[in-house]
């Protein structure tokens, strides 16, 4: 790696060379794992559902997306062996005689997502690999990628990889289906909800794929539609990235981590993708270098953590490996979906995202609180420590009624951050849960979000609890209207904090409890009303935490019907002088630990309205 820069980046030390010293550090580790004819890597770890077959072909593809943004990035000066591997590759893998043949692209099946990371690699390598095939192997590879003519295809964000693929075919000229094209850009009108969200298909699927696939493809595709892409969707999409992009910015605190929310976590720093497409596509409203500042933040915290590992390659896993953040989707070569994040070195080196000096983003310099409607999120976060929370009152990634509810720790917690991740698969991490009589707490369920504004965000849950949060600072107060049986127990968790070294540290006393790392970080929970006098808990565990082996998270049991908590999260931050009072209206006013106060009207728990359609 390149020494760090630190007058052009002040705050990482990294520049672009950093960036292509990864990208080869990742694409030389795959090297002893391709098969003999390279149209597979195939990485050691157990395989996905789909199979060894196609978790090979996933290795290719989303290898040769890094490839393409390397070559491509440095106008093909990186030596001919690379691009003499994937043409190879591209050769014996669409070969249907070859033994190295990948699987066809049909219906619903997981060839389709790798045959999108082909054709964007393909057309943006095009002067180096595409323009230089031979007849017969450009016929094979559009052959191959024309399954997805015609094919049934996932309503979610897979209908963008047929848009991807079918627009690439049309560039060369093969058969294609501009209806297809045309209907998946309209599906993803139907999915957005407003000031720069989407929603993964039908539902309330708010995460990291409205940051990775559902505004990078639309950028992607007017990059190979070229004079064929409608002016008004290229318009309308650059908007809406724009508009994403002004909050997108608060998801990373300093120290480079993002949010730990939502499936695919596995990616890792592809949360910086939208920074570049942005950038790319000239309608980022961020400046040059904090677009640096952020994209190589993210980069260098997974580098210096672990991944890439000691040999070049990207575990299943947060930092190091670790299954509970994977799907059943998810095989060995699948974290190579972060090769999205070197977008960025398709810029030139003399863009002022590479020459300008870096600039803070925004934890670095003010605390914050952000209320996003869309998704039902609350975002606050804290300069003194870097830590940027979100609070989640809206995102249950639950078809639409009337599907069955079930919790994913990843998207069932009341709060996410930059410093913690959920204890999986379950835990009493940001979690109020009735408990039955053998102790097993409900589920959250569905989530019925009840509004975002300002610093409060609101919701029920199945199980009858209504919620209402109030953040400031580091500290978060939760109201709870519980509608149970007189006595019914009820049991409330602060986060989980983790540690690789050692357990935390943990403090009870009656109504509180407090977990605390070696390095400060404080998780803390505060029985403010109605939680009597028992002594607080702490629940620790091992190996369940992507954070660290050892996790550590403070409880409270009670019982309702109206419970006021203070959770914490700060590194030593202040846990005393918080209150909360009940007025005869059920007006509770709550004061933070220093000082500040909030009224929350509080009454009788009752559904709202349903929504047209039968939601809530």
């Amino acid at each position: 790696m390149p020494e760090p820069d630190f007058v052009l980046s002040p705050l990482t030390g990294w520049t672009r060379a950093h960036w292509e010293g990864v990208a080869d550090r990742l694409l030389d580790g795959l090297v002893p794992y391709a098969t003999p004819g390279l149209a597979q890597y195939r990485l050691p770890g157990p395989a996905s559902h789909s199979g060894v077959w196609s978790d090979g072909l996933e290795g290719f593809a989303r290898s040769f997306l890094l490839a393409a943004f390397r070559i491509a990035g440095s106008d093909g000066r990186v030596g001919p062996a690379l691009i003499e591997r994937y043409a190879a590759g591209l050769a014996a893998g669409t070969d249907p005689h070859h033994p190295e043949h990948w699987p066809p692209v049909t219906d619903r099946a997981q060839p389709m997502v790798e045959a999108a990371s082909v054709a964007v690699a393909l057309h943006e390598s095009r002067r180096w690999l595409w323009d230089n095939l031979d007849d017969k192997v450009r016929e094979q590879v559009a052959d191959w990628l024309g399954g997805f003519v015609g094919a049934d295809v996932n309503d979610s964000n897979w209908r963008l990889f047929q848009v991807i693929t079918e627009e690439f075919l049309a560039s060369v000229g093969a058969p294609h289906s501009r209806g297809e094209i045309d209907a998946g850009l309209a599906r993803l009108d139907d999915w957005y909800r407003g000031d720069g969200w989407y929603t993964d298909g039908d539902g309330r699927k708010f995460d990291y794929y409205n940051a990775w696939a559902l505004h990078l493809y639309p950028v992607l595709w007017a990059r190979i539609a070229g004079p064929r892409a409608d002016a008004g969707t290229v318009a309308r999409h650059r908007a809406r990235l724009r508009e994403f992009l002004t909050v997108h910015q608060y998801f990373f605190g300093s120290d480079g981590a993002p949010v730990h929310q939502g499936r695919s976590l596995t990616y890792r720093f592809a949360t910086a993708v939208p920074l570049w497409a942005g950038a790319l596509a000239d309608v980022t409203p961020l400046p040059p270098g904090r677009t640096r500042r952020l994209a190589s933040g993210a980069l260098k915290h997974f580098v210096e953590r672990g991944a890439p590992d000691e040999k070049g390659l990207l575990s299943l896993g947060w930092y190091a490996p670790f299954r509970p953040v994977t799907q059943r989707y998810s095989g060995p070569a699948s974290p190579y979906w972060a090769s999205k994040a070197f977008l960025g070195l398709l810029l030139p080196e003399d863009h002022p995202v590479w020459t300008a000096t870096e600039e803070p983003g925004p934890v670095d310099t003010a605390d914050a609180v952000l209320a996003l409607p869309a998704p039902g999120w609350l975002l606050h976060s804290t300069a003194a420590d870097g830590i940027v929370r979100l609070v989640n009152h809206g995102s249950d990634r639950l078809p639409p009624p009337p599907a069955t509810a079930d919790d994913s720790p990843h998207y069932a917690k009341l709060a996410y951050s930059t410093a913690t991740a959920p204890d999986t698969p379950a835990g009493p991490d940001n979690h109020i849960a009735l408990l039955a009589p053998d102790g097993t707490p409900s589920q959250r369920g569905r989530i019925h979000p009840l509004g975002v504004a300002g610093r409060c965000a609101a919701s029920w849950q199945d199980g009858r609890i209504e919620t209402v949060s109030v953040v400031h600072g580091p500290w978060e107060i939760r109201v709870h209207q519980v509608d149970a049986p007189p006595g019914t127990p009820v049991r409330e968790g602060g986060w989980a904090v983790a540690d690789d070294t050692r357990p935390p540290d943990a403090r009870t006393a009656p109504g509180r409890a407090v977990v605390r790392r070696a390095d400060g970080l404080t998780s803390a929970i505060v029985g403010l009303y109605g939680w009597g006098e028992g002594e607080g808990t702490v629940v620790r565990a091992l190996d369940a935490n992507a954070c660290g082996r050892h996790s550590a998270t403070p409880v409270l049991v009670g019982a309702g019907p109206l419970l006021v908590t203070l959770v914490v999260l700060g590194r030593d931050a202040r846990t005393t002088g918080a209150s909360a009072t009940v007025d005869a209206d059920g007006t509770v006013t709550v004061r933070f630990p220093d000082g500040t106060g909030a009224p929350v009207s509080a009454g009788p728990v009752s559904p709202p309205d349903p929504a047209p359609g039968g939601t809530s």
